[in-house]
């Protein structure tokens, strides 16, 4: 259930918008380190796993931030 964002508090929306920014940087930050670690002729697969999961739980947690607000 979606609800309109005039009937939220000011500073809950300025809060849910700034955590959604910060969680939509770090999303870039990773996808950008995977990328760069996949051209590593020396490239750990580990990583690369653990980062791409990572990457998913922060793209879950963004949509889950946008259907609370």
């Amino acid at each position: 259930m979606q609800t309109d964002v005039q009937s939220q508090p000011q500073g809950l929306v300025s809060a849910q918008s700034a955590r959604l920014n910060a969680l939509k940087a770090k999303h870039e930050a990773i996808s950008k380190r995977i990328e760069r670690e996949a051209q590593c002729s020396f490239h750990s697969e580990g990583l690369i796993s653990r980062l791409k999961k990572e990457k998913l739980l922060l793209k879950e947690e963004i949509e889950g931030v946008r259907e609370a607000s």
